[in-house]
């Protein structure tokens, strides 16, 4: 087992041993219908503290090969799957938390790309020894010639699965850096777009992709996120039977736990839960904001403080219990480019301040593309009026 390469099982089932655990791993069926298809560039973003990192690490112990993660797997959901047996332990993959690459290099985007090439290729070494990997050919080139020299008289290899962590760090820490961003996207669309040694790319983290003008810069990724999850919807957060029997189980009371944590609608009339807040009211036997403890709160204060036209009011109504019409159109998937307030409240949706209600009978015309939002609950509704006192 590698850092980055097959990283094998260990994280995964730290989380397995957990008093609390709840299967979403019916997630790698869905996955497994892309693996080497033209659709196999999957980027799913979604709020801090809603699992992004167990799945991301779920994945990797159930595709890396060199190790036999099965006794982790049989007795989940996914097991069940006829893919299950097919793809488990069979590719060579490649984990990087690139919030852990970033801050190594002290937030250095070329630094941090450099040190990630260097590491995996370091890696790639050992399991590849007759392969040249030098220093001086980049990463891309490289995983080019072994999947050619690994590939066989029937022309079947099964490629590397790629699983990126925390993929829009660069964007949230180095908000300014317009030449890192840049630099750091064009990175990724030359390792990922049209390369055969793929068989599978995941990405998540906060923040859909940027966005350049009206162009995405990884148009090979298909996105899932906060305003559109798609068939990925249920392995968000908790879904509301999810909480129903762990409430049954740690003698909570259901109705309050909904009150506190509810409120992220999707198609189907699905409900999802902040996980994190649910599985730390359930330890501590009580209903608290748990956002506060993180440093999404900062976030929260920053962007409602923005000198934007109408964003206060907006802030005002959703506070008072009301729902409004956002146009997420022209939002720039990033922290600093707002044009407009429904370019603010579409970044509070994808943080998780604000969830989206799909049945909301407020519509302005029956063909309005504007979505309905409401602050989805108690925990988040009281961080709110916390920001809202300091307003002078």
């Amino acid at each position: 087992m590698g850092s980055y390469l097959n990283t094998g099982f260990r994280a995964f089932e730290l989380s397995l041993n957990s008093e609390i655990y709840i299967d979403k791993s019916e997630i790698i069926s869905l996955l497994n219908r892309f693996l080497n298809t033209r659709q196999r560039y999957i980027c799913i973003s979604r709020p801090r503290r809603f699992g992004k990192s167990l799945t991301a690490e779920m994945l990797s112990a159930y595709y890396s090969k060199g190790v036999d993660s099965s006794f982790l797997f049989d007795n989940l959901r996914i097991s069940k799957f006829d893919s299950y047996k097919k793809h488990l332990n069979k590719y060579n993959t490649i984990f990087i938390d690139m919030q852990q690459f970033l801050s190594n290099a002290d937030k250095d985007v070329s630094k941090m790309l450099s040190n990630l090439e260097s590491e995996i290729k370091n890696e790639l070494r050992s399991l590849y020894p007759e392969q040249e990997i030098s220093e001086e050919r980049k990463l891309n080139q490289i995983l080019s010639d072994i999947y050619s020299k690994e590939t066989d008289s029937l022309g079947e290899s099964n490629g590397f699965v790629f699983i990126i962590d925390e993929w829009d760090c660069i964007m949230r820490e180095k908000q300014t850096d317009a030449d890192g961003i840049k630099l750091y996207l064009d990175y990724l669309r030359a390792l990922f777009k049209d390369r055969s040694y793929v068989s599978l790319a995941y990405m998540t983290g906060i923040l859909p992709i940027k966005k350049y003008g009206t162009h995405r810069a990884l148009n090979m990724f298909r996105e899932f996120s906060m305003t559109d999850a798609g068939e990925y919807a249920p392995f968000i957060g908790f879904t509301e039977e999810d909480v129903r029997e762990l409430c049954s189980q740690f003698k909570v009371d259901f109705n309050s736990m909904k009150k506190w944590y509810d409120g992220y609608i999707f198609d189907n009339d699905l409900h999802l839960y902040n996980p994190n807040s649910v599985v730390e009211s359930l330890l501590r036997k009580k209903f608290l904001s748990y956002w506060s403890q993180t440093e999404t709160i900062e976030s929260l204060s920053r962007y409602t403080d923005l000198n934007v036209e109408g964003l206060r009011d907006g802030i005002v109504s959703l506070i008072a219990g009301n729902e409004i019409l956002v146009n997420s159109e022209t939002f720039q998937n990033d922290m600093t480019t707002f044009n407009n307030k429904d370019d603010v409240f579409t970044l509070l949706i994808h943080l998780g301040y604000l969830a989206i209600n799909p049945y909301s009978k407020i519509r302005a015309f029956d063909n309005d593309k504007s979505l309905v939002v409401h602050i989805p609950n108690n925990e988040i509704r009281k961080e709110f009026k916390n920001i809202m006192k300091n307003w002078s």
